[in-house]
């Protein structure tokens, strides 16, 4: 009796320690290395990690499970490096503010998210919101809800009337002061504390506005908005805390100095000139584009009364010029990180900068790398994400038809995997 028990224990044991194993049948694999898709692969998941990528449709064990993508395109879950999850354009965005609470806007960041990922995007970068981002992030990771894995910068950076100052266009007994708790910085000294008060909020890395931006409701969009001393006391304070520095930026001077200063990318980068592009390139900067926003308060702005008054010759002269800037700074060489700035766009809609690069001349497989590889090499987790391969995180995404060929198959996205995880299957 005593001998069969252990038998029994040794037994449950042994099944206990073979997890189920999910076997996905590609019937092309982009995998975000190569240059050219492989055809009929396949993938081995094991709880969140790929365990093996094989030649041929490998023959599944007795208790694993199969998924059968042999009639799509498979690639490595997409990052979108550049998004704003809190919020979304609307003609009342602007009153929000005002009538919105953080609950509110934390209600509304779940749907967003949902959207995000079940489109295929697995990761983003999101760039600027009030700190309910860094909640979504916690909830999102924690299972709680479903979205995709979030990088986020908390709150912005700014100076005085910059373009993320909060209170810009408030009537003057609502402006106040904010400070470096609020992300409005003035001097090396509380541009140190503004770094360190993310990190007590719990970001994950930095984002500055070093120019005028075109959503805010002051004059300019290209404006210098910080001293070089003001960006090297940022950057040096975020590499001590461990923070990768991205940068908004649409003017030229404001873009140098960025980049001289040693940030990690440069946002929009609308009017990059032949010196930026060197500057760029001396120093490893990534550019992110972002011209899905472009197009899109372009069209906006056209639609009276849709923006301020302030916002809109803003949003006519620099939106339209963001696939232009892109095109040459591709062709020139600058390393390019995909990202779109959801939120000033509606939600869902990310796919669509793989067609506006395509159009205005990048390789579709650059453009399915800049989702992939090289957006996670600038996150700084290109050990983990990217690519299928062996030990990474299980982030795949298959569309219906040949992106290669066809930009438009990126909007069919008909399975999506985030670490292990089936969130979509048609």
């Amino acid at each position: 009796m005593k001998k069969i028990t252990l038998l029994l224990l040794l037994a449950l044991f042994l099944l206990n320690g073979f997890s189920q194993k999910t076997y996905i049948w590609c019937g092309a694999l982009i995998d975000g290395i190569a240059d050219e898709p492989r055809k009929n692969m396949t993938i081995v998941v094991e709880k969140d990690k790929i365990v093996s990528v094989e030649n041929g449709y490998a023959r599944p064990g007795t208790n694993d499970k199969v998924i059968d993508l042999k009639t799509k395109t498979v690639t490595p879950g997409w990052i979108d490096m550049h998004v704003h999850m809190e919020h979304e354009t609307s003609p009342s965005r602007y009153m929000e503010t005002f009538t919105l609470n953080p609950a509110d806007y934390a209600y509304m960041s779940v749907k967003f998210a949902d959207t995000t990922l079940k489109t295929g995007f697995t990761s983003v970068r999101d760039l600027g919101g009030s700190g309910v981002n860094i909640s979504l992030r916690n909830a999102i990771s924690k299972g709680l809800i479903t979205g995709p894995r979030i990088f986020t910068a908390g709150k912005s950076i700014a100076t005085t009337g910059g373009h993320a100052d909060p209170t810009n266009g408030y009537r003057k007994d609502l402006q106040g002061d904010p400070g470096a708790r609020e992300g409005v910085a003035n001097g090396p000294d509380e541009c140190r504390k503004a770094v360190r008060q993310r990190y007590k909020d719990g970001s994950d890395l930095i984002k500055i506005t070093a120019t005028g931006g075109v959503l805010s409701v002051a004059k300019s969009g290209k404006n210098p908005q910080f001293f070089e001393d003001e960006l090297v006391a940022i950057v040096q304070t975020a590499k001590d805390y461990g923070f990768k520095v991205a940068v908004h930026a649409h003017g030229t001077e404001g873009m140098k100095r960025a980049v001289r200063a040693g940030v990690n990318s440069i946002e929009h980068g609308t009017f990059m000139d032949d010196e930026a592009i060197a500057l760029f390139k001396q120093y490893g900067t990534w550019y992110v584009p972002t011209i899905t926003a472009g197009r899109s308060v372009g069209d906006s702005a056209k639609i009276p009364g849709y923006y301020p008054a302030l916002v809109t010759p803003k949003a006519l002269e620099i939106g339209p010029q963001i696939q232009n800037t892109f095109a040459k700074a591709y062709k020139a060489g600058v390393k390019i990180a995909f990202g779109t700035d959801a939120g000033v766009y509606k939600h869902g809609l990310n796919w669509l900068e793989f067609t506006y690069m395509i159009e205005a001349g990048m390789k579709p497989m650059d453009a399915i790398k800049s989702a992939t590889i090289h957006a996670a090499d600038l996150l700084g987790e290109k050990d983990k994400l990217g690519s299928i391969e062996v030990n990474k995180l299980a982030d795949i995404v298959a569309v219906d038809g040949d992106p290669l060929k066809d930009a438009k198959v990126f909007g069919k996205v008909v399975f999506v995997m985030k670490g292990g995880v089936v969130y979509k299957q048609l």
